[in-house]
């Protein structure tokens, strides 16, 4: 069956003030960049030429229009976006710490982005894609952590591959037990699924991976790839008794790590998406965990994400000049 779309996903579209230097009199100057975790993967998806669709609600403010025109421009059909005329826009400060990492201060109680209904669903972006991606920002909060929930159950009931990631962020939530039964949802609801290092460790309680990996498999045996993002020590996939490792691209302009992890996990499902999720194997893996290594290490030399993601071509380049 042919369908409209490769990939469509829910959740957060949301502006983030990412520090960019400082002014004349010593205060740090902050740029509105677009983001939102699927958002960014989708932007990335969206660069290495697959069709894609977004459904999620912003503010009908200056920030809501500023994010609608960034997804359109980088190829992401909005026809799922909704406006909210009485919520602003979410808002997220991004301050970059020593090494590169992030530390998140949302605005966002209540941020628009939580306000999306279930009957303001565009059901057939789901119904006609192949893949439907979500995370837990979209089941922090009523009324869009039960939008979230339909939005599932439709994609189950079409037959989609559905692709998870926990994205956590633990000042979006009440508490982390409020976190772990949501990710705990996720996780029975999903085919693939991209998971951190820190995430699986808080998850499972597992400081060994590998021990951690065991545990998904054990209670969630119905996911089909996990693939686990290391940061600087590279990257994991697990495809039934199959697992492979790969090392990362690491650079000395490497200035943040924001949408790094979202550029990954959508290499991994253009990868899912061009290999078939029934017939991995060891090569396989290891090509696809290459591609989104080499794409996350370009995406964290420049500033914000959903702008920035590499094309094909320059990814592929960018491998061949570490492999020469």
């Amino acid at each position: 069956m042919t369908r409209k779309f490769d990939v469509t996903a829910l959740g957060e579209l949301l502006i983030d003030f990412t520090q960019n230097g400082m002014s004349e009199q010593g205060n740090p100057v902050f740029e509105a960049n677009p983001g939102g975790a699927p958002c960014n993967v989708l932007s990335m998806l969206s660069r290495l030429g697959r069709k894609t669709a977004f459904i999620g609600k912003v503010g009908n403010d200056g920030f809501g229009k500023q994010l609608a025109a960034a997804i359109e421009e980088v190829g992401i059909n909005a026809e799922g976006l909704v406006y909210d005329d009485d919520v602003h826009t979410t808002l997220a400060l991004v301050h970059t710490l020593e090494g590169g990492d992030r530390d998140f201060s949302f605005y966002r109680n209540p941020g628009a982005d939580m306000n999306l209904r279930t009957e303001e669903l565009k059901e057939d972006l789901i119904k006609d894609a192949s893949v439907f991606h979500f995370g837990t920002l979209s089941l922090t909060d009523e009324p869009v952590k039960h939008a979230t929930h339909r939005a599932v159950e439709i994609a189950e009931a079409e037959g989609l591959l559905r692709s998870f990631d926990p994205n956590l962020r633990p000042p979006l939530w009440k508490s982390l037990d409020d976190a772990r039964r949501e990710v705990d949802w996720g996780l029975q609801h999903c085919d693939v699924l991209k998971i951190s290092d820190n995430e699986i460790t808080w998850f499972t309680g597992k400081d060994d991976y590998d021990e951690g990996i065991a545990y998904l498999k054990e209670h969630y045996p119905a996911i089909k790839l996990i693939c686990l993002s290391l940061g600087p020590e590279g990257s994991r996939a697990y495809y039934g008794d199959i697992r492979a490792e790969v090392k990362p691209f690491l650079q000395k302009e490497t200035i943040e790590t924001t949408g790094a992890g979202d550029t990954f996990g959508a290499c991994v499902l253009d990868g899912v998406l061009r290999e078939g999720i029934d017939s991995l194997d060891a090569e396989k893996l290891t090509e696809i965990l290459t591609f989104a290594n080499a794409a996350a290490s370009i995406v964290t030399t420049k500033k914000g994400a959903l702008r920035v993601m590499p094309d094909r071509e320059t990814v592929e380049a960018f491998i061949a000049s570490f492999q020469g």
